[in-house]
């Protein structure tokens, strides 16, 4: 099981696939790297792909502290230099792309290009946190099973919840949410909450961007990501009928049809 001791906390990851370049893929809150299985995958065959844990959740170490974005993107960047994979292609979901501006505001040298799915460049809304903490401390000190029923349609859009035919994911995906550390998760919840914007740092963000999102997400709406679209330049935005805050498992066929395109458009750019 591949772990590596970065920036004081040791860290689940995993490497699938080889080629010249290489995507690293940072999961959205409440899950793992295996939001990305079908991304991963698609694009094992020419691309290095690597997935990992953030801080407390997952498979990675449930640390006392550091679970702020900031310290979080120290994670990702000491990550990325001890996998000697810069410059990477960064795709980071919903908590990822927190994370991956922040990379590619204060360390665009480690990226060939940036994907954010799902995600927001402005703190948690006003009317949100209360309720989030509410939902929070629920799950910290009697059990994140207890809140799953109100959190599902927070990370999933009204399509996939409602599909018959993939009650099995649901379940399959509900049981991955309950079975996070109750101490971890709640502190990864706790950053989240607590995050900084940096909208007014993201028109400083240079490399080829690819926003993603889906047109049913309520956690993060597609407006967040027209804002993001309207203040990177040289951004490509997509949105993807039917998914909600999870694309990536949702619509995964769709999805990766969006990041070949965007990356082959690189690869020709650079021939």
């Amino acid at each position: 099981m591949p772990r590596l001791c970065v920036n004081g906390a040791t860290i689940h990851y995993e490497e699938h696939g080889t080629g010249p370049e290489t995507i690293v893929f940072a999961h959205g809150l409440l899950w793992s790297g295996r939001m990305f299985d079908r991304q991963v995958d698609a694009l094992k065959d020419r691309y290095r792909c690597i997935t990992f844990d953030f801080r407390g959740q997952g498979q990675s170490e449930v640390t006392a502290s550091g679970y702020d974005m900031d310290t979080l993107a120290a994670d990702a960047a000491a990550l990325i230099e001890a996998l000697h994979c810069a410059p990477c292609h960064f795709a980071g979901l919903s908590m990822g792309g927190f994370v991956g501006m922040r990379l590619a505001i204060r360390r665009p040298e480690l990226l060939t290009s940036l994907i954010l799915m799902e995600t927001s460049a402005d703190p948690e809304p006003r009317e949100n946190v209360g309720r989030y903490r509410m939902l929070n401390f629920i799950a910290r000190w009697l059990g994140l099973r207890l809140v799953a029923d109100q959190v599902m349609p927070i990370m999933f859009g009204a399509k996939f919840l409602n599909d018959p035919t993939r009650a099995r994911e649901r379940a399959i995906w509900r049981e991955r949410m309950v079975a996070n550390h109750r101490i971890g998760i709640s502190r990864a919840v706790q950053g989240v909450i607590d995050r900084q914007g940096v909208y007014d740092q993201i028109d400083w963000i240079t490399a080829p961007t690819l926003i993603i999102v889906g047109d049913q997400d309520v956690a993060t709406p597609p407006d967040k990501s027209r804002r993001i679209h309207a203040r990177i330049r040289n951004s490509t935005l997509v949105v993807i009928p039917g998914a909600g805050h999870t694309s990536t498992v949702e619509e995964p066929d769709a999805v990766n049809a969006a990041l070949r395109r965007f990356l082959d458009a690189l690869a020709g750019d650079d021939a």
